[in-house]
């Protein structure tokens, strides 16, 4: 079964089919053939560590389209959303709107997405239950980073840690504090307080990093 999206022909692995190539792609050349099992020697040798993003893109990519040079599309995908993990990430909608994209490629990327946050979770879960702070982080960071929505959070934890934290996601990915995160964070100080709560800390969490507010003094 072949899927065809803005002249590019996108098909899942292992089916065989094949269609006509869009513009920028080659289905005649075999040359990217030669590329294709260099890149995934390099792959196999060094790791993702040692491939730049757009070819570490490019290996998702050869699932979908077998029979096509995808290193243009790699490359395109990475210069509009910025990274690997935004372009995996990245909404259907968005996705849609990048010329060869279709619903074999996207499949793929929310596919690589699903697996990177359930062995996230799961290495989370492994661990003893939020027990040092750069556990709080390894959990805020893989449920909230790269999420398409701001969130808000509080994690409750048993006696051994006794712990409330507060936790903000900012979509623009700047974990900088605003006046209004401040004043909310006080506020809900200032309520728990009476009942016996305390509030150890309010993390904001962005894709580019996170920001403590007690770390900078602001509670």
């Amino acid at each position: 079964m072949a899927r065809r999206r803005s002249g590019l022909s996108e098909e899942p692995a292992g089916e065989g089919s094949s269609g006509p190539a869009a513009e920028g792609f080659s289905e005649s050349a075999p040359h990217f053939l030669g590329h294709r099992e260099r890149l995934r020697e390099r792959f196999r040798q060094a790791g993702g560590d040692a491939l730049p993003d757009y070819e570490l893109l490019e290996l998702v990519l050869f699932r979908a389209v077998p029979r096509a040079d995808v290193k243009p599309l790699a490359k395109a995908l990475v210069d509009r959303f910025g990274s690997f993990a935004e372009v995996i990430t990245a909404t259907p909608g968005r996705l849609r709107e990048v010329k060869g994209v279709g619903e074999a490629i996207i499949t793929e990327f929310k596919l690589i997405g699903a697996a990177v946050q359930r062995v996230t979770r799961e290495a989370v879960k492994a661990r003893p239950v939020l027990s040092s702070w750069s556990a709080v982080i390894a959990h805020c960071r893989a449920s909230m980073a790269f999420a398409a929505q701001e969130e808000f959070r509080v994690l409750f934890l048993d006696k051994r840690n006794q712990l409330i934290l507060d936790e903000v996601q900012q979509p623009s990915g700047d974990p900088t504090p605003s006046s209004a995160d401040i004043q909310m964070t006080k506020t809900i100080i200032d309520v728990a307080k009476p009942l016996g709560i305390e509030v150890h800390d309010h993390i904001i969490v962005g894709k580019d990093g996170h920001a403590s507010l007690r770390g900078l003094r602001l509670i």
